[in-house]
């Protein structure tokens, strides 16, 4: 058998089976060839998800009719004046895209360079079909139509319109972010679905291509070290969707989508997220170009960094300092279907009738006067002949305060009134009511104290033995894993012991978990070392034991706390990092504005 040269159309067509995947990856090249060329404003126009067509028009710095057709030709371009592919400082650099696209639509370029005529060049599958002089404003204009329709092997591939148009739009959200400077306009059939103005600052970009609601509910990141530096914004871990497709990653200013930077993102929220959950965070690394390898596929969405600890490293320490920083916030205003919740139901009385008090029961400075707590239960028990059965019972429980209330605009947080079910905290703050989760926010408060322990004993947390030791049955697989990390857990105070093949002998505890249940503890950390021992670095290991323990030794639900434990709580957790979440990523708190408050009793 021998070798051949295979000819041009065709190495054109195997290349696009590498740039040209789908039409979200036609795009992207053609919107990197727009920013390359130092547009300011770039429009997008799509047909049926860009199946059909895909038009990108900047008012770059255009091209002229002999670079035009240079620019057809494979690994062609103006992207790198010397031969160092490693200082590679634009988008493209491969020379591959517009001939490889060329090679499987129909492509229709025009380009006009300032105060020179316009020019049009038409390749059809790979075959010019059209040159001449156009008329365009200063700039470029691409248009891709029919893409794949002479290669029925790979349309019939490609999925939905509607499933194209999301990776489309996708593809143009993550460079829009990358460019706050310049001015992005998609339509799609006709109408417009994105449209974002130059020289928006980085938050705001962010922002306007996410959700509005990210600026409320964020922390910005700006960090440096050994010549790489880290901006951005990341959410409050109470902010967090679904699925991970809100995690916008960037290298000097490239999208990509690397493992090690998706890693290092869910490394920095371990601990502060439920784990079906996602943050949404939009990081920019700038770093030496000779420190980081673009070349690494066509697509070029990867990169391979010189120093990936470095990196790693860098993001995990600079979003958790970030949102240390943030302390107790969280998404502070309850959900909608929540808030839809509180509705004023009518009374009926026995009849059936809605009940329907005087006119003068509301009217005037009506403030009925109760000396006692008996008399008010008296009071309110006389109305039952009213209505047609009993009241509900009381489901809260205000404690009377033996010191003078304190002013509740001095506190973040307020100041406790009540306890409803003996589960949630309600404090009075200044700008509203504020609903405390005890046993979500006392699980945050004792991790922190765990945490903080061991920084200050030395990496150890003090124990407290058992009057009598504690055998818990497992099976004989629990009670390996559990003996291959007892020198781990005794960090943590807890003393455990072998004893015999499906059993753990419990010594001690953590101090700060006296009362608690080790059985239930022991259990819970068997079944956490079994979902995450392999797949968890060290550190991420010895953070899910910390916060199983801290889960066993908080407050729990339905335990009845007085007024100074209420309040004592609510101070501790305004100057603790990280308590707006609890350890499984909930939030610990929510407030109900002042004016939401009113608009349920119709007075806004």
């Amino acid at each position: 058998m021998s070798i051949r040269r295979l000819p041009e159309n065709l190495v054109n067509r195997i290349a696009a089976g590498e740039v040209v995947e789908r039409p979200a990856s036609a795009l992207k090249e053609l919107v990197e060839n727009a920013i390359d060329s130092g547009a300011r404003n770039i429009a997008v126009r799509l047909a049926s998800g860009g199946i059909d067509l895909i038009e990108v028009a900047d008012d770059g710095c255009g091209m002229s009719p002999d670079d035009m057709a240079l620019a057809l030709e494979r690994h062609a371009t103006s992207k790198l004046p010397g031969e160092d592919i490693d200082l590679v400082a634009t988008l493209g650099f491969r020379g591959e895209a517009l001939p490889s696209i060329a090679s499987v639509s129909t492509l229709a370029m025009d380009s006009r360079v300032s105060g020179r005529e316009g020019w049009r060049r038409v390749v059809d599958h790979g075959v010019l079909t059209h040159e001449g002089p156009t008329a365009l404003p200063p700039g470029t204009r691409v248009r891709v139509e029919n893409l794949f329709g002479k290669v029925p092997a790979r349309r019939k591939f490609l999925r939905s319109p509607r499933a194209e148009y999301a990776a489309a739009l996708d593809t143009i959200k993550r460079l829009a972010m990358a460019r706050p400077d310049i001015g992005f306009t998609v339509e799609h059939d006709g109408r417009r679905v994105l449209a974002v103005q130059p020289d928006m600052q980085r938050p705001e970009r962010v922002a306007a291509l996410t959700n509005a609601e990210l600026i409320d509910n964020s922390v910005g990141l700006d960090f440096e070290r050994e010549g790489v530096r880290l901006g951005g914004i990341a959410s409050l871990p109470t902010y967090n969707r679904g699925i991970s497709d809100h995690q916008f990653l960037f290298v000097n200013g490239r999208p990509v989508k690397d493992k090690l930077l998706i890693g290092a993102v869910r490394g920095a929220y371990a601990e502060m997220l439920a784990r079906d959950r996602h943050a949404v965070v939009a990081l920019f690394l700038d770093l030496p170009f000779t420190e980081v390898d673009v070349n690494v596929h066509p697509a070029k969405t990867e990169v391979r960094f010189r120093e990936p600890a470095l990196i790693r490293g860098m993001i995990v320490s600079g979003l958790r300092h970030a949102l240390d920083q943030s302390g107790f916030r969280a998404v502070q205003r309850p959900a909608a279907d929540a808030l839809s919740a509180w509705q004023q139901e009518p009374v009926r009385t026995a009849q059936g009738d809605i009940f329907a008090a005087p006119r003068t029961f509301y009217q005037g400075n009506y403030a009925p006067s109760f000396s006692s707590l008996a008399e008010k239960r008296t009071s309110f028990g006389d109305m039952r002949g009213i209505v047609g059965e009993d009241l509900a019972p009381l489901m809260g429980r205000a404690a009377e305060a033996t010191d003078p209330v304190p002013e509740s605009r001095s506190h973040p947080l307020g100041v406790a009134r009540g306890q409803v079910a003996n589960t949630y905290i309600v404090a009075e703050a200044e700008d509203g009511l504020v609903i405390v989760d005890q046993h979500a926010a006392h699980e945050r408060l004792v991790l922190e104290r765990m945490r903080g322990a061991m920084a200050q004993a030395g990496g150890a947390v003090p124990s407290q033995a058992l009057l009598l030791p504690q055998v818990v049955e497992l099976d004989e697989s629990a009670c390996d894993r559990l003996e291959a990390r007892l020198e781990e857990l005794s960090a943590f105070g807890l003393e455990l012991e072998r004893f015999g093949p499906g059993a753990i002998l419990v010594r001690a505890t953590p101090a700060m978990l006296r009362g608690g249940d080790a059985k239930g503890l022991i259990e819970d950390l068997a079944d956490d070392l079994a979902a995450y021992d392999q797949a968890l670095s060290l550190k991420e290991r010895i953070d899910h034991v910390a916060a199983t323990m801290a889960c066993h030794g908080s407050v729990r639900a339905g335990r009845v706390l007085s007024v100074p434990e209420m309040n004592a709580l609510l101070r501790e957790m305004e100057v603790t990092p990280r308590s707006g979440q609890c350890n499984h990523g909930r939030p610990t708190w929510v407030k109900l504005a002042l004016g939401d408050v009113e608009k349920l009793f119709g007075r806004k």
